[in-house]
């Protein structure tokens, strides 16, 4: 065990002033801190209050660049932690409702494994955050004299799928085949291609893609106690079609097809707009994931006029076009529907397609309503007080990494999302849909993550997918396990006596 100041400099030992006096005497660190004694809560709030002085959003992380090609495994042995067990990566091209950041994006990763650790109880230590800078088309950021990245154009082609190959082969080369690679806020091309081309080679997942899929099916799944018909019952029309929208849109695919519906006919109930108009059969240069949706009718410009034709049960947005779902398309929804379920997933606040409060309103309180940005309580003139739900990601990336790491999956499959958004359904109470909640309290966040991770523990040693045995017989004892605990650890040896004189010293009863 290390003493002295050995200890002081050790991350994983320190515990600052909050060593109680027997511990730094038998440490051997009594005098190299102050006298003060602190509590572990007392410590949390400077912490905050530190928090809140700091003017930049940057932190600690691994940033390679596109001109580290064949030098990238010597760059991750310069990490100062060899048991990595999850990695968040970005090359910060396509940060929501912010765009190109470059460089800047290694926020996006550090944030994101803050709450790995906060929601679903991931060791800090065995994350790892990496942006991969392979320049910025971010004209601003390319004339700015402080800018801390690589200052071109971002480098496409061959190049960009050779960093990307030799990056995923050096971080399983070095901490295994089990370690898992979230990829994070990449520009639409990107994102589906290289989730294609590694999902079935690496344990790795796109957070924008199947993460938002995962929580957007939980609102519906959830809704759909209100509704009380089958998701197979509804026609489906998307604002947007990009990742998320074809995320959550094949995902509403795997969850039909377990209701019995054909693939086909489940394709069918799937409408999407994007900024050219309806997808329809008959436009041309359509993407091989939007031709799956094109569907044969009138090409149409309008939302407004869409919704009218298409007369969708389910509106959602997803493409960040704020006040897109206007107080006519709304009353619409209601007029021809029952409780329209109206989500409204676009970050932040103002790219929401619309407020929760302006929903409500619109459909005479019928709406069935989610969104991706926070909103407060509406009260209607009848006196109901509605609750709206946040579908946000923090509910499925965190339960899914604690599972996947804890079982060592090796690669992750879709049905694993709609597993999760199961989960996350079913811890939505009857009182939660009587107010208005399609979503869990977030208070209650690190237990949907248990939930979740040991459900896909079930999963994955029942189908033999699992590669860390043997099984455990308890499969929540052995999750709870792994979860990281911010409580110290005591040093104190019981059968060590410091001298009575001393201690009456350091006591100040001498």
């Amino acid at each position: 065990m290390k003493r002295g100041y050995e200890v002081t400099r050790n991350p994983h030992l320190n515990k600052g002033m909050a060593f109680t006096l027997e511990e730094r005497q038998q440490l051997n660190i009594h005098g190299l801190l102050p006298p003060c004694f602190l509590s572990q809560d007392v410590q949390v709030l400077r912490i905050l209050v530190n928090f809140e002085r700091q003017t930049s959003d940057l932190d600690r992380g691994l940033f390679i660049t596109i001109h580290d090609r064949g030098h990238i495994a010597t760059m991750l042995k310069s990490w100062p932690e060899d048991a990595i067990r999850a990695i968040v990566v970005t090359d910060g091209e396509r940060i929501l409702g912010l765009g190109d950041l470059g460089c800047y994006g290694m926020g996006i990763p550090v944030g994101k494994l803050a709450l790995y650790t906060a929601c679903g109880g991931m060791k800090p230590q065995e994350c790892l955050p990496v942006i991969l800078d392979v320049g910025t088309d971010n004209e601003e950021l390319l004339k700015d004299p402080l800018y801390i990245g690589l200052r071109h154009k971002r480098v496409r082609g061959q190049a960009y799928n050779d960093l990307l190959d030799e990056f995923m082969q050096a971080v399983t080369f070095r901490y295994g085949m089990n370690c898992l690679i979230q990829f994070e806020d990449f520009a639409n091309a990107n994102a589906f291609r290289l989730l294609n081309k590694y999902r079935n080679k690496y344990c790795t997942f796109n957070d924008d893609i199947q993460g938002t899929a995962a929580v957007a099916v939980a609102g519906l799944l959830a809704a759909l106690r209100i509704t009380e018909n089958k998701l197979s019952d509804h026609t489906i029309l998307f604002q947007g079609a990009g990742e998320a929208a074809l995320g959550i849109a094949n995902l509403i695919i795997m969850a039909m097809q377990k209701e019995g519906t054909p693939e086909q006919e489940a394709i069918k109930k799937i409408w999407m707009v994007d900024s050219k108009g309806l997808i329809v059969k008959e436009r041309s240069s359509l993407t091989t994931e939007k031709e799956r949706f094109a569907h044969k009718h009138d090409e149409m410009k309008n939302l407004e006029d869409i919704v009218r034709a298409i007369k969708p049960t389910v509106l959602i947005g997803v493409a960040a076009i704020g006040g897109a779902f206007t107080k006519q398309i709304l009353k619409d929804m209601a007029s021809f529907n029952k409780q329209p379920i109206i989500f409204a997933l676009s970050n932040p606040t103002s790219k929401a397609e619309c407020s929760a409060e302006q929903c409500y309103q619109m459909t005479e309180g019928r709406g069935i309503f989610a969104s991706g940005s926070p909103f407060d309580p509406v009260t209607l003139p009848s006196g109901r007080t509605f609750y709206p739900g946040q579908g946000n990601n923090a509910y499925v990336f965190p339960g899914v990494a604690l599972g996947v790491v804890s079982c060592g999956l090796r690669y992750i499959s879709e049905e694993i999302f709609l597993t999760t958004a199961e989960v996350i359904a079913q811890q939505v109470s009857k009182k939660h849909l009587e107010e208005g909640r399609l979503y869990p309290p977030l208070v209650t966040i690190r237990d949907v993550s248990l939930k979740i991770a040991v459900k896909i523990a079930e999963q994955a040693y029942s189908n033999k997918t699992a590669s860390f045995y043997p099984e455990p017989e308890d499969k929540e004892a052995f999750i709870r396990s792994q979860v990281y605990s911010t409580d110290y650890d005591s040093f104190v040896v019981d059968s060590y006596v410091w001298p009575e004189e001393a201690m009456k010293i350091q006591t100040g009863n001498l």
